[in-house]
């Protein structure tokens, strides 16, 4: 019984898609925190940073090999200039990840250096990338686990913000 128990809960598990994982956070307030700005780069990332407009927060590490996928469709999507997407630099030498934006390009407005790893534990990160949707009062929408791809940001990610978009805009006096 036990080893049945066990198969059953196995296969269920495997027919699973681990980016349907849901966060804790939906539907909440970003947490309050405040990052030192990545080293090279001018501006940091806060909690207060993610109010006033639909923007993206992608959770990324040099070290990273997902991110390094990702991140052609984050520099397309800074060129278009669509949406703010902000970096939270997850537990990365400061070299290494000056390193890496400098070589690969900068694809975020702001980008904070999470050098402990706290504010992802409070992001509820755990394992990157993750690439969260804030709407424009602060509160998370919407987490993407693992690389974004093309595809996830044409069919579910900016169609979101787009979303968001009208209704913070239908919410105005």
């Amino acid at each position: 019984m036990i080893f049945v128990g066990l198969a059953v809960l196995l296969a269920w598990g495997l027919t699973r898609n681990a980016s349907d994982i849901p966060s804790v956070l939906i539907g909440k307030p970003v947490p309050q925190f405040s990052l030192p700005p990545v080293q090279g780069r001018t501006f940091g990332l806060s909690s207060g940073d993610l109010r006033g407009d639909v923007s993206l927060v992608n959770v990324f590490a040099s070290w990273c090999l997902a991110c390094r996928e990702e991140h052609p469709v984050f520099i397309q999507l800074a060129a278009s200039k669509t949406v703010p997407l902000h970096g939270l630099n997850y537990k990365d030498r400061p070299d290494d990840a000056a390193q890496w934006l400098d070589t690969m390009g900068d694809p975020y407005t702001r980008t904070g250096a999470d050098l402990n790893g706290r504010v992802s534990i409070d992001w509820g990160v755990y394992g990157i990338p993750e690439t969260f949707v804030v709407s424009a009062d602060g509160r998370i929408v919407y987490k993407h686990i693992g690389a974004v791809t093309e595809e996830a940001l044409e069919k579910t990610i900016m169609p979101l913000v787009e979303r968001l978009r009208a209704e913070a805009k239908e919410r105005q006096p």
